[in-house]
């Protein structure tokens, strides 16, 4: 159940303007931006998107952080709300009670427009405590899924179950938590090497490895996991290959032609893999066939995994 809007126009301090701090759309960051706020002893309020009516930039549950200063980092529109949000977490913060902003469809703000035509909903609360913030940062630090719920009512920020969904559970918000995307890449190669290289301007705990430490290669695959084989190798990639298929990752690709992927198959299938488990492998590997170049083959097998990604948050 949505609360209702407390929106009502206030005088802001002239001498505290809203100021990006730097530009981020990761929920971690946010969190550990707004941690620093209040170990620092500075006050601090986050920014919840709670509810969508139409279209809208971002997700369900995106976030900004603001600190007293006027600093704020985080994204819940397109960009078009952000400041207008950092005042609105300025004045919670000054009174110390919690405010829901409209913006967009259905607000009395006729002078923001969605440019989506939608309509935003954005629960503002000052932090009382660190303590569920970083609860939440040490749980995906350990690649533990965790959530937050958010109390309108007890304007209260605590733990919640870490199969919980975003979105609203009765009177409670939930803000669902996933470890960072985590890609290992075998191969010693130039397009093993711009694979590495994009997935980690993606933001993605990024592995890559030449095939010397199959022993720690279950230690590391977890369901957060992509695990990619970039070689013309299949001698040397099937004992890998092997141990991916036994553990769980959410993305297993493959580099080679059809043709390959029939030899690969008939090779796994000898060492007693079934069709089902054989199946999970993306091969060719990639969302467009034919990349023959590094960056495109680079830039079709990242897609590849971010979409498998979005599909598993589904």
């Amino acid at each position: 159940m949505l609360p209702q809007p407390v929106h009502i126009a206030t005088e802001h301090d002239p001498a505290v303007t809203p100021q990006r701090a730097f530009l981020t759309d990761d929920s971690v960051a946010v969190l550990r931006f707004a941690t620093q706020a209040l170990a620092s002893g500075m006050a601090a309020a986050l920014i919840v998107l709670t509810e969508i009516r139409g279209g809208a930039a971002r997700p369900l549950g995106a976030q900004m952080a603001v600190r007293e200063d006027g600093l704020y980092c985080g994204f819940v529109s397109g960009g078009c709300v952000e400041a207008a949000a950092a005042w609105e977490a300025l004045e919670a913060i000054k009174s110390g009670a919690d405010r829901t902003v409209i913006y967009g469809e259905g607000s009395p703000w006729f002078d923001i427009v969605l440019p989506c035509g939608g309509g935003i909903t954005l629960s503002i609360h000052p932090l009382r405590s660190a303590r569920p913030l970083l609860a939440v940062l040490a749980a995906l630090e350990r690649r533990h899924s965790t959530a937050l719920r958010y109390s309108p009512r007890a304007q209260t920020l605590h733990m919640g179950a870490s199969d919980e969904e975003t979105g609203w559970k009765e009177d409670e918000f939930v803000i669902h938590y996933r470890p960072a995307t985590r890609v290992i890449i075998f191969g010693r190669s130039v397009e093993a090497d711009m694979a590495a290289k994009l997935a980690d301007a993606a933001g993605y705990d990024v592995h890559i490895d030449d095939g010397s430490r199959l022993r720690t290669l279950n230690a590391l695959i977890d369901a957060h996991t992509a695990v990619i084989f970039l070689w013309h190798d299949l001698d040397r990639e099937l004992p890998l290959l092997s141990a991916a298929l036994t553990a769980t990752p959410f993305y297993i690709g493959a580099l080679g032609s059809r043709r390959t992927h029939e030899k690969r198959v008939r090779a796994l299938t000898e060492r007693g893999f079934q069709p089902d488990q054989i199946a999970r492998i993306k091969a060719p590997i990639g969302i467009f066939p034919q990349a023959r170049d590094a960056s495109s083959l680079a830039l079709s097998v990242l897609a590849d995994v971010a979409a498998a990604r979005g599909r598993g948050a589904e």
